[in-house]
């Protein structure tokens, strides 16, 4: 594994703790938003496009 390769990992690890943190504050926040659907499709939609912008950095990659 290269140096870059995990710094990938690392840096996609810290935005995935970051996110997670930010949903469970929103979700603890507004009790409307207290559906656990409703947060887990936040979080999902939220990673996907963090993960979208990393391979469209990458060049798509394949």
């Amino acid at each position: 594994m290269s140096t870059l390769t995990l710094l990938v990992v690392v840096l996609l690890v810290l935005v995935t703790v970051l996110v997670v943190g930010a949903v469970v504050y929103a979700v603890h926040r507004r009790p409307s938003l207290n559906a656990p659907v409703m947060a887990g499709i936040a979080t999902v939609a939220a990673l996907a496009a963090v993960l979208a912008l990393i391979v469209a950095a990458g060049g798509g990659g394949a």
